[in-house]
C-alpha cells in the first residue's frame, strides 16, 4: 500500500502532462494537417513571416505564392501559416445601420 502512495504523484504528474502538453499539441498537428491538405491555388494564405498573397501554385514541397499583381515567390509549404478567410458583404453579415437622426 505504501508503493502506491509514492507512485500516485509520479502518474498524477504523467497525467497532467499528458493533459495540457501532448493533447493540445497534436490537436493544433492535426488542424495544421487538414488546413495543408485543402490548399488549392486561388487561396488567400499568409504566411509565418506575415506576408499575404493567394495561392498560383502548390506541389508537395513547395508554394507559390503571388503577393503583387505579377509578383510571385516561392516558398516552403510548410511556411504557409494560414488561410486568410473571404469577409462577407456587410449587407449578408449584419443588419444596415440606421442613419443618426439630425433632430434631436
Amino acid at each position: 500500500m505504501e508503493s502506491l502512495g509514492t507512485l500516485l504523484p509520479i502518474l498524477l504528474i504523467g497525467v497532467v502532462f499528458y493533459l495540457l502538453i501532448m493533447r493540445p499539441a497534436r490537436n493544433r498537428q492535426r488542424k495544421q494537417a487538414e488546413m495543408m491538405s485543402a490548399l488549392a491555388p486561388g487561396t488567400k494564405v499568409m504566411t509565418t513571416a506575415g506576408v499575404y498573397g493567394t495561392l498560383v501554385a502548390i506541389d508537395d514541397e513547395d508554394a507559390e505564392i503571388e503577393i503583387a499583381p505579377g509578383v510571385v515567390i516561392r516558398v516552403v509549404k510548410a511556411a504557409i501559416g494560414k488561410v486568410i478567410e473571404t469577409e462577407q458583404a456587410p449587407s449578408e453579415s449584419a443588419p444596415p445601420a440606421e442613419p443618426p437622426n439630425p433632430s434631436a
